[in-house]
């Protein structure tokens, strides 16, 4: 059952954030994180990121602009083990406050609490123009692949800070293209080692047992979705679904944020 129900979510999110605009990890982490831990969901998106990107890798790489990629990647992956650790450090924090709400229990931990608001963040990133048309000077780089590492190894949010960054360095189409994926790809073995390495120590049966073979599924049914979302290019409103999926998100993050999830 819960493999029927994570693919069936990863083919909508996949589908869904090729024609609205949110990045893949955005809007894939809050779907894990309604069925596994919060960590756990940022580690199964980061894999399923990571694979998706090596596979935009092969295609166009090799046009990504190096010197661009050393400023702004380099260190994207020095932050982003910084912001995994710190993931991993609020995993084990005890609850908040707990409280009771409709005959259930609901924990408000310190890890839904900061990552539900960072879902709320990045959705109004991507949903309010004023925001989704920001966009930083080269110079900035380098604070850019710190902020975007950050964010991305603390929860799986970087795409929309990486693009703000990135737009005005002045590539052309495919070197942008190609040098995001190159930089994604760093920034997320970097917080894949972390995460890695925390598994390995509490929770690595866990997830073998509970989400190894999800993860695989979830890929392939992201690249399904994928395949679904250009004929749905054709025949969606693209901000009737940036909306959409924006509203979603903000009421999963304040849901995460509350303890509901």
């Amino acid at each position: 059952m819960e493999y029927l129900v994570i693919c069936l979510v990863a083919v909508l999110v996949s589908a869904l954030s090729l024609v609205s605009g949110f990045g893949l990890g955005t809007v894939l982490m809050p779907a894990f994180a309604l069925f596994f831990p919060v960590p756990m969901a940022v580690a199964a998106t980061a894999i399923v990121h990571l694979a998706n990107n090596l596979f935009k890798l092969a295609l166009v790489g090799k046009k990504a602009d190096v010197g661009v990629v050393l400023r702004f990647a380099l260190p994207g992956a020095l932050a982003a083990v910084i912001g995994a650790a710190l993931l991993n450090l609020f995993a084990d924090a005890p609850p908040l406050v707990a409280y009771h709400l409709f005959r259930g229990t609901h924990d408000v931990t310190l890890v839904k609490l900061v990552i539900g608001l960072l879902v709320v963040g990045f959705a109004a990133f991507d949903l309010v123009p004023k925001l989704n048309s920001l966009a930083f000077d080269r110079r900035y780089l380098p604070w850019g692949g710190l902020l975007s590492g950050f964010f991305g190894g603390l929860s799986g949010n970087q795409g929309a800070l990486r693009s703000a960054f990135l737009i005005k360095a002045g590539l052309d189409k495919e070197v942008f293209i190609g040098t995001g994926a190159v930089s994604s790809v760093i920034v997320d073995v970097a917080r894949l080692l972390v995460y890695g390495l925390s598994f390995y120590k509490t929770r690595f049966n866990v997830f073998r047992l509970k989400i190894g073979g999800l993860v695989l599924a979830a890929m392939l049914a992201a690249f399904l979705g994928s395949f679904i979302g250009t004929r749905l290019v054709k025949k969606v409103t693209l901000r009737t679904v940036q909306v959409i999926v924006g509203i979603l998100l903000i009421t999963v993050g304040f849901g995460m944020a509350m303890g509901f999830f």
